[in-house]
């Protein structure tokens, strides 16, 4: 009697599921890298956001997932994690060459409200998809080297207090 392939309540028998759920996560991971490519707004490289000058990382051959935890790994350093919020998650780095911030966001728009309100005090981040870092400027490029993603300068919106002229 010929032995029968096995076969799930799906009528598929049970390599046909597992090629298809390869297929499924070998897509999945694909997906953060195919999002890290999108520009995003008019095309142009910054996404429109003209109140920040970005400079790419010409060959960053990683792009990290958004997880605290994986960065902070990438990065070399011990996380401790400081807010376990809805629309963040922010982890401190303390190491010999200084302190950073990663932060990760469960989406890319509360990425870019944080950057948004970040651009009134202005600085400098290393920005990646769902992911930035706070560190001090000499600090980004090594991190990039480790992590990928774009440094992003953003200029500090002042608004002019009018003088009172008594």
């Amino acid at each position: 009697m010929p032995h029968q392939p096995q076969r799930g309540r799906t009528g598929r028998t049970l390599a046909a599921r597992r090629a298809r759920g390869a297929a499924l996560a070998g897509g999945l991971a694909l997906l953060p890298l195919a999002a890290a490519c999108d520009g995003g707004g008019d095309g142009s490289p910054d996404g429109g956001r003209t109140e920040t000058s970005a400079v790419s990382a010409p060959s960053a051959g990683v792009v990290a997932p958004a997880k605290v935890e994986v960065i902070a790994g990438l990065t070399g350093c011990k996380v401790k994690i400081r807010t376990d919020a809805d629309e963040l998650r922010e982890g401190v780095c303390h190491t010999p060459g200084g302190d950073y911030l990663i932060t990760t966001f469960p989406a890319e728009k509360y990425k870019l409200t944080w950057l948004d309100s970040a651009a009134i005090y202005g600085g400098t981040y290393l920005v990646g998809p769902q992911w930035a870092i706070s560190a001090k400027p000499e600090m980004l490029e090594p991190l990039r080297a480790k992590v990928g993603g774009t440094i992003q300068d953003l200029d500090a919106r002042r608004t002019a207090t009018p003088s009172s002229d008594k």
